[in-house]
């Protein structure tokens, strides 16, 4: 079998390295149309889930990935003017070039092509290709040759979001809500990898324009938010995207669906299948169970047709219910300003995020959260959460 990834993200490159690995004779080849060692991204959030399914499928990879991953540990969520409130659980992180190199490396290990700076726009020199894999991120060229074919639609949300990052390790995922004259901002903050973390920076249009954000320049734009976040970010300056180019890039939140995610015998995986808000860090977990998926089906099949036809049923399920979710968690997010202006208190503020994927909860957890706010009960907690993960470690190391 012959086939073609556009896109050496995390989509494109684990899909074939699962496929290679069912099936060495597999001749695949990956056109990528950035250099190698660019990416546009900080960091990699995801739990445990996804190293299980990457130990499960090849875990040569896993076992790199898990040692380049760093953890935060609790939830952290700082409202201007109040004590700090905290949530439980824990998540995993690493850089995005790192994840990239660690597939790269690996898909040239097992006998994969690899293309870079390579931009295709003509599909006809694939005549012969059995398969094509879309795998080119949520503006995905290829996709938008037959849009409507595919059935893509688009929801934006509102708010203003820029992706940052920051010379400080947040060791807990903190919420950092501030109030100015202008309005509400806040952070999304997360570990990334020694010394750094990813900063995400959301307000709602009347604070982006009333703080000057539409006629700030770049280095302005960075000092105003250093100085709105001074006392959370500890005299650490905040960094732009792109290393040594004087540009911060605002956007909205965009979640794309398609009805279709094939036609013939190209398919669209990761982000240019469906793309979900960034506040549920969900984007390269779908990638890889994308990829994951699709492998096995191709593997399984007879046909190509059959294999896409049980890709597709058995992958949109899943991608529904977490889209859902992300709608409602950017929904809740456009709405936190007026939340915090009828109650500002932090620790029920904090349970509201808690359940803004749209779980109601036992009652039980909501006496949870308040023992959370304890000090020796939240570090029990912490102690039977790091037990867990412990147990899941051990059962990995086993593979």
């Amino acid at each position: 079998m012959k086939t073609v990834c556009l896109g050496a993200g995390p989509a494109g490159l684990f899909f074939a390295i699962c496929a290679k690995r069912l099936d060495p004779t597999h001749e695949i080849t990956v056109y990528e149309r950035s250099p190698e060692g660019v990416t546009f991204g900080w960091g990699f959030g995801f739990w445990d889930d996804v190293l299980d399914s990457l130990y499960r499928n090849d875990p040569a990879t896993a076992r790199q990935i898990e040692a380049a991953s760093g953890v935060w540990d609790g939830i952290e969520v700082h409202i201007s003017g109040q004590p700090t409130a905290y949530l439980g659980g824990y998540g995993l992180s690493m850089g995005r070039q790192r994840l990239l190199d660690i597939l790269t490396a690996r898909a040239r290990e097992l006998g994969i092509e690899l293309h870079f700076e390579h931009e295709i726009t003509d599909l006809t020199q694939f005549a012969d290709a059995d398969l094509i894999v879309a795998s080119d991120g949520i503006n995905s060229p290829q996709r938008a040759l037959a849009e409507p074919e595919f059935g893509t639609s688009v929801e934006s949300g509102k708010n203003f979001y820029l992706w940052l990052g920051a010379h400080k390790e947040f060791t807990a995922f903190s919420y950092i809500f501030e109030k100015t004259s202008a309005g509400w901002i806040w952070l999304h903050c997360y570990y990334l990898d020694a010394g750094r973390s990813t900063v995400i920076v959301e307000c709602p249009p009347e604070t982006w324009t009333g703080l000057g954000f539409d006629q700030l320049g770049p280095s302005e734009c960075l000092k105003t938010l250093e100085k709105i976040f001074e006392k959370h970010l500890d005299g650490h300056p905040l960094i732009s995207q792109i290393a040594d180019v004087d540009t911060v890039s605002w956007l909205h939140g965009k979640q794309v669906a398609n009805a279709k995610w094939y036609r013939d015998n190209i398919v669209l995986v990761g982000d240019s299948a469906h793309s979900t808000h960034f506040s549920v860090g969900s984007g390269t977990r779908l990638a890889i169970g994308d990829s994951v998926t699709l492998a096995e089906k191709v593997h399984e099949h007879d046909t190509v047709a059959a294999a896409l036809a049980a890709y597709d049923a058995e992958r949109r399920p899943v991608i529904a219910r977490v889209q859902g979710e992300a709608l409602r968690s950017m929904r809740f997010l456009e709405g936190a300003p007026e939340l915090l202006a009828a109650n500002p208190d932090s620790v029920q503020f904090a349970h509201a995020i808690s359940k803004r994927l749209g779980s109601r909860g036992a009652k039980w957890r909501y006496y949870l959260h308040l023992a959370t706010q304890v000090k020796v009960l939240r570090a029990a907690r912490g102690k039977l959460t790091a037990a867990r993960r412990a147990k899941r470690i051990k059962a990995r190391a086993a593979l």
